[in-house]
């Protein structure tokens, strides 16, 4: 990581060009890389400090309040993607907007993205705090885990508010190419969480309400940085306070491209909510190890998601600067990194599971099933990552309704039929044949999408000509 000095501070609050990155020129690849570490890396360390939450519970808490943390995960990713979805709607506008060196259009992108995030933060806080309980026991959460789950869940949401203002503004942030200072932001809010999470766990005694509690701040800190920090740009997306409002034509191309993302999004969660569910049934012990699994998945997941956010972001800049002969190669250079990131680490970390298991809880039992999840998921992540930086070109390219439909019914569709069907036979009801429907959705799913890729560039190179 880079070293961080006193006027490296005060330049990064200040806003400097330097960050920024002018995509539709030069080495793709090169800038690829040099745009999607500082993302892999933020991702990384905001998974590590979440990672934090469920190491000190589990640890000092018990098993029933790891399950508690962990079994929530599904749910919080399900009522909140909707939302972060709109930030793709930023990405993609303001990527086109700088591309196209449309000064006015990128400010009032910017301006009406950070009113919706309050407003989004703030329903999903309500609508959370009130349903929290309700939805935990339609989920089927084990009896001795659901009052520490709903306890967990209403705190978490007390923050969503401030999760909704960062969210955004790294979006804004990373429409210019400038992926460092997110990455700086998230350090500094992470260490607090850390911080935080051992002071109320291990010396208050606070239990799952400690863990919260502690990510709650760490939000706050970190949305306080992002604000600041666009308030202090000096390019075209800096925010000012005066010209926050909504901008209807900037609110409905936003809502175009970013409801269809984050209804796709939402749509896996959805999907993951259900299969959830049917980890529930089988009991605390494998809730438990499914959830640690989970967390040393996910590592792999946003490192691959890095690349997908490099391929959204460099395609809607260079379609906003009208070099399409570029979108190809963006693609393919996406595809090769993503592929390479999830090979390697999806089976270094089944190579050491049981020991990266054993981070989480001392329970030889959890381990067990918590790495006969890892030993399926763990090999094949390779072609999560595949499908969808796919999804990031095509959207990146303007479409965002198609790859929703495609992922409904090529990824959401088939786990749940399989779920709702085949699953309820007693030979197929194992935890295995839970586990096995994630690989086999996202390569039914990458058929699907290549193909809507090729038809889309198909018709753009017939438009073109037309032209």
């Amino acid at each position: 990581m880079e070293k961080i000095n006193n006027s490296d501070i005060i330049r990064i609050m200040a806003g400097n060009s330097r960050y920024n990155m002018d995509m539709s020129t030069g080495s793709i690849l090169k800038k690829m890389i040099i745009f999607a570490i500082p993302l892999m890396c933020s991702s990384v360390l905001q998974l590590l400090f979440n990672a934090a939450d469920t190491v000190v519970v589990g640890k000092f808490a018990g098993d029933n309040s790891l399950a508690a943390v962990g079994s929530n995960g599904a749910l919080i990713n399900l009522m909140i993607n909707l939302f972060i979805g709109l930030s793709v709607g930023t990405n993609v506008l303001i990527g086109k907007a700088v591309g196209a060196k449309d000064k006015e259009h990128t400010g009032k992108i910017v301006h009406t993205s950070m009113v919706i995030a309050v407003i989004a933060g703030i329903f999903l806080m309500i609508f959370g705090i009130i349903f929290a309980e309700s939805i935990l026991e339609l989920m089927d959460a084990p009896a001795e885990v659901l009052p520490l789950a709903a306890l967990y869940l209403k705190i978490y949401f007390i923050g969503l508010p401030l999760l909704m203002i960062y969210n955004f503004g790294s979006a804004i942030l990373r429409a210019v190419g400038d992926t460092r200072r997110p990455l700086y932001y998230l350090t500094i809010s992470g260490v607090v969480n850390v911080i935080f999470n051992l002071l109320f766990v291990i010396k208050f005694k606070m239990d799952v309400a400690g863990v919260a509690w502690a990510t709650v701040i760490s939000e706050a800190i970190s949305a306080i940085c992002i604000v600041a920090c666009l308030m202090k740009e000096q390019s075209d997306i800096r925010l000012r306070i005066r010209e926050l409002g909504i901008d209807v034509d900037s609110l409905i191309r936003i809502l175009r491209i970013g409801i269809p993302a984050g209804i796709q999004t939402s749509l896996f969660s959805l999907s993951n909510v259900i299969i959830q569910s049917s980890i529930n049934s089988f009991g605390a012990s494998v809730v438990a190890g499914s959830a640690a699994a989970q967390n040393i998945e996910g590592f792999t997941y946003v490192s691959m998601n890095a690349c997908h956010q490099a391929t959204l972001t460099f395609t809607s800049q260079n379609v906003g600067a009208g070099r399409y002969d570029r979108v190809g190669k963006i693609l393919r250079d996406g595809l090769i990194l993503v592929t390479i990131i999830g090979l390697l680490m999806g089976n270094l970390e089944v190579l050491f599971g049981h020991q990266l298991l054993g981070i989480y809880t001392d329970s030889s039992q959890v381990i067990a099933k918590g790495f006969e999840r890892m030993s399926i998921i763990c090999v094949s992540h390779f072609l999560c990552g595949f499908m969808d930086v796919m999804v990031g070109a095509i959207r990146g390219l303007g479409y965002s309704v198609l790859p929703m439909i495609v992922s409904l019914i090529g990824a959401c569709g088939l786990r749940i039929i399989w779920l709702k069907t085949f699953f309820n036979w007693e030979m197929f009801h194992t935890t295995k044949n839970i586990y096995i429907t994630y690989p086999v959705s996202w390569f039914i799913t990458i058929i699907a999408h290549v193909v809507c890729y090729l038809i889309i560039r198909k018709r753009m190179k017939f438009a073109a000509f037309l032209k």
